[in-house]
């Protein structure tokens, strides 16, 4: 019962949205089937399969709102789960950013679920914990690693007439591992939404051999350096600037986006002109939903471009307050990236430093997007176009805005998952990189 079809979704939807008599009824269904096997120290610790399914109502009087949820699907819990969203509803006070719910919609159809994902079973978990547990065993060293697949549907059907419906899929692989003597640790990762591209040895084998390769690390003096970053240490900072993209925030001087004495950055080149960065949710590398939690469509939409800012997210309430028409903010990110290979940064590197991941990041201060936080298993010193030595791990003192105006190159680019957020990022070389101090950690 966890993955309903359309059919049998719209058909619950419509059971619940005749039982209320408010001003306005929202109701969103939502299941999921989700696998999982995890293992440390090279042996399988859990493993199992979870299915759920929920129903969330909203109810208004006027600019009331109130909220219940619920689990059970005979008609008495329905009419239950109405009631008390209507009860609380009656209760609540004035909602000061209500906005009515919307009517019917036009959505795209997305491809985000993919059968073979889906029908992930127990021995192909467990043959993944093996291809990575087995060759970490085999080379002196340990593993520790989770893999979690999930098929999953939501569906929303409001008083006004709207329904909107999506499925999807998702895998995701993390592995890290350790030389057996403690000094050397590696760490990999891959995501997607069909299984089939997924390749759990290949990404196990990128965590061993930095593991083995990161032993023994030499310390390097704090500074400014040069650094290629990997993917997924790009992304862990510059998905997190994304989060400072909406319009309420500039307006009100909360973020780096705005004006000195008012206003926003809105059409003005803040970044590198190689920087380019859109949401689109029909993109086959990192397809997602094409509503959002309002039932708002969401399509392409330009973020930056050649490094102007493009758009801002204005939610339905800021939109309306200003004027203007609403902005959703994407279902995931996609920065273009260029066409060399990590491989090829490298070798084009006089002096730098390779890092695999960041780890622990904290704001420091958001208007100027600065952020702290640690490099991670796999860093490694450059000179001369190859890997020299690995080095001890750094504490960073660094903003993506700073970063992508100090562009070097950019490599190509990879889905990574942020947050689980789907992201296609490049790997990127940057200058100046702030380290402020180094960490013992391995």
């Amino acid at each position: 019962m966890t993955i309903l079809n359309k059919i049998a979704a719209r058909a619950s939807l419509e059971k619940v949205i005749a039982l209320s008599i408010a001003d306005g009824c929202e109701a969103n269904l939502e299941g999921s089937n989700i696998g999982n096997i995890r293992y440390a120290r090279n042996s399988v610790s859990t493993a199992g399969v979870t299915e759920d399914i929920s129903l969330v109502v909203q109810c208004n009087f006027g600019k009331k709102v109130g909220t219940a949820t619920i689990n059970e699907f005979d008609d008495a819990s329905l009419a239950k789960v109405v009631a008390r969203a209507e009860e609380t509803a009656r209760l609540a006070p004035e909602s000061p950013e209500f906005m009515p719910v919307l009517g019917p919609q036009k959505y795209a159809e997305s491809d985000a679920f993919v059968t073979a994902t889906a029908a992930i079973k127990p021995q192909y978990r467990a043959k993944a914990a093996a291809a990575s547990i087995g060759p970490a065993r085999e080379n002196g060293a340990t593993a520790a690693g989770f893999l979690n697949d999930s098929a999953s549907f939501s569906a929303m059907m409001n008083s006004e007439g709207l329904f909107a419906y999506h499925t999807s899929t998702n895998v995701n692989f993390t592995v890290t591992v350790r030389s057996n003597d403690g000094t050397g640790s590696g760490w990999a990762s891959s995501d997607d939404n069909d299984v089939r591209r997924l390749d759990v040895a290949q990404t196990s084998g990128v965590a061993l051999q930095k593991a083995l390769q990161s032993r023994e690390a030499k310390a390097l003096e704090p500074g400014k350096y040069t650094v290629i970053l990997e993917p997924n240490a790009a992304a862990q900072l510059i998905g997190r600037m994304f989060f400072s993209f909406g319009a309420r925030q500039a307006d009100e001087g909360r973020s780096f986006l705005a004006k000195k004495g008012g206003g926003t950055r809105l059409g003005e080149q803040v970044f590198d002109e190689r920087v380019s960065v859109y949401g689109d949710p029909l993109d086959k590398r990192v397809p997602v939903g094409t509503w959002n939690q309002s039932g708002e469509p969401v399509g392409k939409l330009d973020i930056i471009k050649n490094g102007v800012v493009e758009n801002l997210f204005y939610s339905r309430y800021w939109a309306d307050f200003k004027g203007v028409d609403s902005v959703p903010q994407p279902n995931n990110l996609i920065m273009v990236g260029g066409d060399k290979t990590q491989e090829e940064l490298i070798k084009n590197t006089e002096r730098g430093i390779l890092v695999s991941r960041l780890w622990y990041i904290r704001a420091l201060d958001p208007q100027t997007q600065l952020y702290t936080g640690l490099t991670r298993d796999g860093t490694f010193y450059i000179e001369d176009g190859e890997i020299k030595f690995p080095v001890k791990n750094f504490r960073f003192n660094e903003s993506p805005v700073i970063m992508l105006n100090n562009l070097e190159e950019l490599g190509k680019g990879e889905r990574v998952s942020v947050f689980g957020f789907p992201v296609v990022m490049p790997s990127m070389k940057v200058r100046e990189f702030t380290f402020s101090s180094l960490s013992d950690a391995v």
